[in-house]
């Protein structure tokens, strides 16, 4: 692909004088108009060392709100960021609607330069191959524009550009060993960058490979290609046309387990309150043992909470998070998004609370409710939540390639014992706090609830990411089985 590409394009200075003032003038209101539609936009530049990238990122900029735009210089992983899935420090570097990110090198120094770099197995690569594609689908589904550059020279030209570089004193510090040593191995890099364009050019997200050897004819490419982006994605919102409903999104490549319907649950398992205080004294001590070697093998935990209102999850957490080391362990608490977090994608504000590699993360409640209160309030599209499964199941894949265990409770209690727990908390002064008209309303949409609630163990409880529907009309019972299944899942891992 890049071998065939004519590097010998060309602009002379008259050439670009006439154009150049127009386009820097068109740049400037679109981004205007693009961020007063909320539309956010993405903008990669990838290639090669002493290709342009730099320049051109600056070219653009210069013509752009700073308000409105931020930039991101991507080089290899920092310490703390190696201990994360590797994807998250480009989730949490999306920019929020209307705004623009420009990336001086991206998620693709992953794939390529690292994948020479640090010798990635064919395992690892594909991983990581398989991530960027969904990371690029979920943002553009959402709404963002992407825009990616490969900036293309020749092994010749890239020399001759390292020498100049460094035969000036201001610039010499800019070609490094590395570089050098790039430019050795041009052609098993170029090797590494047509894979890299040829398995991630999409529809949603094609690559715009710049022949780069002449600068104003490179940088008119950078300016049209960025305008004619914006300008389609402007013409498509204001057209008011929204994405059509398809029906739910379904990959072949993620297969779901069996689970039972929430109907056929038997909720009559109790417990008594002896066995329980001995059970429960016994589980916590082989709990605390296991976190202590999951620290030391660097294995990540995430435990996911959801069910209905008074169902009993805040006890639950707590009989496991009194088993663990406290500087080992988070409680996150999911409520209603934010302005800001509305303002991302669904997954973006999970994508911030994850765990480091060793650690817990606790979700009392979680990226489920794009498919249960959200859906069912009206709080997001048919659409958004048509492609919310696929999403949710490729999210927790990537965790659980990145080495997690995963496990997903649906503590569940009949519409009887909720009505008694809700009276029981609307007449006790010190847990009235726990009980709101929303519990009441949500009450009322019982039936909608349980099938939402269906739809979801059907679709999305997988080998890596399984689904505990924990019978809670025995709290006791329930905080047990809870442990029990912790339990059974490290020791499996160890």
């Amino acid at each position: 692909m890049l071998e065939n590409l004519d590097l010998d394009m060309w602009m002379d200075q008259a050439e670009w004088d006439a154009v150049s003032g127009e386009l820097k003038k068109k740049l400037g209101v679109l981004q205007q108009r693009a961020r007063a539609l909320k539309i956010p936009t993405v903008i990669v530049f990838e290639g090669w060392g002493a290709s342009g990238k730099g320049d051109k990122l600056s070219r653009l900029i210069t013509n752009l709100d700073p308000r409105g735009f931020s930039v991101h210089s991507i080089t290899a992983p920092s310490t703390d960021e190696r201990r994360y899935p590797w994807m998250k420090r480009f989730w949490e570097k999306l920019p929020t609607y209307g705004d623009i990110a420009l990336f001086d090198r991206s998620w693709y120094r992953e794939v390529s330069v690292a994948r020479e770099d640090e010798a990635l197995s064919r395992r690892e690569l594909n991983h990581r191959y398989d991530e960027i594609v969904d990371f690029e689908h979920q943002i553009t589904d959402d709404g963002y524009v992407l825009v990616k550059f490969f900036f293309h020279i020749t092994k010749k030209e890239q020399k001759k550009r390292f020498k100049a570089l460094e035969e000036k004193k201001a610039t010499r510090w800019r070609v490094t060993k590395a570089d050098w040593d790039h430019n050795e191995h041009y052609d098993d890099y170029l090797t590494a960058f047509d894979e890299m364009i040829s398995r991630t050019d999409r529809h949603n997200a094609p690559w715009t490979v710049v022949a780069a050897t002449d600068r104003r004819y490179a940088t008119h490419k950078v300016f049209t290609t960025v305008i004619a982006a914006l300008e389609r994605a402007i013409e498509d919102r204001q057209s008011g046309i929204e994405r059509p409903f398809t029906g739910i999104r379904v990959s072949d490549d993620i297969r779901t387990e069996p689970c039972a319907r929430l109907c056929d649950v038997d909720l009559s398992r109790s417990v008594s309150e002896e066995e329980y205080r001995k059970e429960l004294k016994n589980c916590q001590k082989r709990l605390s043992e296991l976190h202590g070697r999951l620290y030391l093998e660097k294995i990540p935990l995430i435990l996911a909470y959801e069910g209905w209102d008074a169902a009993g999850k805040g006890g639950n957490i707590k009989r496991i998070a009194q088993a663990l080391d406290a500087r080992g362990y988070e409680v996150v608490p999911v409520a209603a998004p934010s302005t800001v977090e509305k303002n991302h994608p669904h997954l973006w504000r999970f994508w911030n609370t994850l765990p480091k590699d060793g650690h817990v993360a606790i979700f009392d409640r979680t990226w489920y409710g794009r498919v249960l209160v959200e859906h069912i309030e009206g709080f997001c599209t048919d659409e958004q939540w048509g492609r919310a499964y696929d999403e949710i199941n490729r999210f927790e894949r990537g965790l659980a390639d990145w080495g997690a265990i995963i496990l997903k409770f649906w503590l569940h209690i009949d519409k009887d014992e909720q009505l008694r727990r809700f009276n029981d908390r609307q007449n006790t002064p010190e847990k009235r706090y726990k009980i709101t008209d929303e519990d009441w309303r949500n009450r009322e949409k019982w039936d909608a609830y349980e099938q939402a609630v269906d739809e979801m163990l059907l679709r999305t409880n997988t080998s890596f990411a399984p689904w505990f529907v924990i019978e809670s009309n025995d709290k006791r019972y329930a905080r047990l089985r809870t442990l029990h299944a912790v339990i059974d899942a490290i020791e499996k891992r160890l």
